[in-house]
């Protein structure tokens, strides 16, 4: 059996602890159908999983944002969102423009990911994708909009808080303080 077929096979009936300790030894592969298999587990049931297949594809110090990028089309909203957030983690601003896409996506969750990670990194560039998410339906994408327009310095935000207040949440309350303070 090859080192790809033995891992989809710890993947597929392994214990946590067996997926874990499989993941764990990936951390510097190059190969595309092992990466594949490795994101296919940020959607795990287990959260120690998913965390464990995050690092891996973090620490990974090769050249896969190709790779990486082309998993922000997968069909689950799990590997969508937490890809993002990999691609802002690893600094990846070739990123960005995917990313910014996903701020559009139908799962509040990837889209709360999406405009988080525009923020991590920065991205002035998504200004507008980022504005878009402060009038989301979604609590948690706000929050994410807010937090980031403020990560990326955008002084319209301003114009927005006093609407933003009006959401009753403690959270948003914070953010729209720091948001007074820092901009």
């Amino acid at each position: 059996m090859t080192a790809f077929e033995d891992l989809k096979k710890i993947i597929e009936t392994g214990t946590k602890e067996e997926k874990i300790m499989a993941l764990e030894s990936q951390a510097k592969t190059n190969d595309s159908k092992t990466l594949e298999l490795i994101m296919s587990e940020l959607d795990d049931n287990d959260i120690e999983v998913r965390g464990e297949a995050f690092s891996a594809l973090l620490l990974n110090e090769n050249n896969i944002s190709k790779i990486l990028i082309d998993g922000l089309k997968s069909q689950s909203k799990n590997v969508r969102g937490y890809l993002t957030l990999v691609l802002a983690n690893r600094n990846d601003h070739a990123a960005i423009t995917k990313i910014a896409e996903l701020t559009a996506d139908q799962s509040s969750l990837v889209r709360s990911c999406a405009v988080g990670a525009l923020g991590y990194l920065r991205a002035r560039e998504e200004l507008q994708a980022i504005r878009r998410c402060l009038d989301d339906s979604s609590l948690e994408v706000k929050k994410s909009a807010i937090k980031s327009s403020i990560d990326v310095g955008d002084k319209n935000l301003l114009e927005k808080l006093e609407t933003l207040s009006k959401e009753n949440d403690p959270e948003i309350a914070k953010l729209v303080v720091l948001a007074k303070k820092n901009l």
